[in-house]
């Protein structure tokens, strides 16, 4: 009895240290990981080595904005869920704001293992795109030139979840915010969020606030399948300018649309995610939040629209309508002109490698 005394105290001590570890370990090609995470068969178990550029970031960029994840009340569901408290002990232990990159670098492969993902018939490549937050033109009063409400979400207890965009606007299910022109409203509602520039000059930022469920019918799709093409092509830039010279055109193919999101007006000028944090410039990604749970850091290997190899540790810290599968991702790419520029024209193959919270282990220091 007092040899398996002294073995449980060693263990536990070691335990401390990171070395022995006391959890039921599952085999790498189950669901189950370690604890409580969960991993799909068809990921594949990776080293920092084979992650492409992994030393060339930045990964500060990444922590800061991890950060926000910490912040966050997770919702641990999908099918690739990290262990709570593994998760929850991560964001205890931190490194300094102050601390350099080969630290970070260090306290991520110190602390989650890489998996990468793939799909079910083991496809490792998929889609990036990118999205923004828009500013439009924008009133308190409803006129000509700004028809369309900006709403909040009825307060008066209606439902508004399955119920179409023309029922919605036609019923006047909901609150409005502020009016603008049809086109930016669909725009900003693609993309969750965004800026009002007022009349008077005064800024108004609105946050995504809620959705009705109902499936989103890509704009630029409806006018492919009409023989419709824009004078300057299939960008959603060029899709805006168009249809807001054929307003009656423009009314019929948003109308198709039957997903509606409302919003919230947001004192701060952040842009928030699906986490109720602000999301962070090229550093924040939606993923689908069927499979995963949103918050984990994922590093993303893949081409920005200029061509340019995009090799970056992002966190998942949003969702999107479009944004659907095993390996597919939105990249925020902020606000603004530039950021505009990014993401309209985003649309690249890539692969994506998940991070799962792993046991601490304790790195015999080579000095």
């Amino acid at each position: 009895m007092k040899n398996i005394k002294l073995l449980f105290a060693l263990c536990s001590l070691l335990f401390v240290l990171g070395a022995c570890d006391m959890t039921k370990s599952q085999p790498e090609s189950g669901g189950i990981t370690t604890n409580n995470s969960r991993v799909p068969r068809h990921f594949q178990k990776v080293s920092y080595s084979e992650l492409p550029g992994w030393k060339q970031d930045d990964v500060r960029y990444a922590l800061k904005a991890f950060r926000n994840t910490c912040k966050a009340k997770l919702q641990y569901n999908g099918q690739v869920v990290p262990d709570r408290y593994l998760l929850e002990e991560k964001c205890q232990f931190l490194p300094k704001e102050s601390a350099d990159n080969a630290t970070v670098r260090a306290w991520f492969e110190s602390h989650f293992q890489p998996y990468k993902q793939a799909d079910e018939s083991g496809k490792t490549k998929g889609l990036f795109t990118g999205y923004y937050s828009p500013t439009i033109e924008a009133s308190r009063t409803r006129s000509a030139k700004y028809s369309e409400p900006l709403m909040a979400v009825p307060n008066n207890g209606q439902t508004f979840k399955g119920i179409d965009k023309k029922t919605i606007l036609a019923k006047q299910i909901g609150r409005p915010l502020y009016y603008a022109n049809l086109v930016d409203v669909q725009n900003i509602q693609i993309q969750g969020s965004g800026m009002l520039k007022l009349e008077n000059g005064e800024l108004v930022k609105l946050n995504f606030a809620a959705v009705n469920d109902l499936p989103f019918n890509s704009i630029g799709e409806q006018l492919r399948k009409r023989g419709i093409r824009p004078p300057d092509g299939y960008s959603a830039d060029a899709v805006w300018r168009f249809l807001k010279t054929k307003p009656d055109l423009a009314r019929e193919v948003i109308d198709n649309n039957p997903r509606y999101v409302y919003f919230v007006e947001s004192p701060a000028h952040d842009v928030v995610g699906k986490l109720g944090t602000p999301l962070s410039k090229i550093r924040s990604i939606a993923v689908d939040d069927s499979i995963y749970t949103v918050g984990l850091p994922t590093y993303v290997d893949t081409n920005l629209s200029d061509g340019r190899r995009f090799q970056r540790l992002m966190i998942a810290q949003d969702t999107g309508s479009a944004i659907r599968g095993y390996v597919r991702a939105d990249i925020f790419f902020g606000s603004g002109d530039e950021a505009y520029q990014y993401a309209q024209g985003q649309h690249a193959q890539g692969e994506m490698y998940i991070l799962m919270p792993k046991q601490y282990q304790y790195v015999k220091p080579t000095w």
